[in-house]
């Protein structure tokens, strides 16, 4: 199982915005692909940031279905999430094996 973990910074002021939106559009978007089993939204509680990190985690089965994923629908999802919020929710990527 692989997890496709999405860190991101967002500035206090549109936190609230933000996760709002992520769990009644982004979020469902996301799922509806079809890419994914599961997905969990963390708040980062360590570190130094200005603003608040969430980390959102998405459950797949393999490296192809995120491979899919990644070519497929990954460009205009993430298109729409930097059109709203640009430099204020700022996002990195990683991927995790579950061992």
């Amino acid at each position: 199982m692989i997890i496709y973990n999405v860190t991101v910074s967002v500035d206090t002021e549109i936190a609230h915005d933000w996760l709002a939106w992520m769990r009644t559009k982004h979020i469902p978007d996301v799922m509806a692909t079809g890419m994914f089993s599961e997905f969990r939204i963390l708040k980062v509680v360590t570190g130094e940031n200005s603003g608040v990190t969430y980390a959102i985690q998405y459950t797949c089965e393999s490296h192809e279905v995120l491979e899919n994923y990644q070519t497929e629908f990954a460009p205009a999802l993430q298109k729409e999430h930097i059109e709203r919020y640009g430099d204020k929710a700022a996002a990195f990527r990683t991927v995790l094996e579950i061992i």
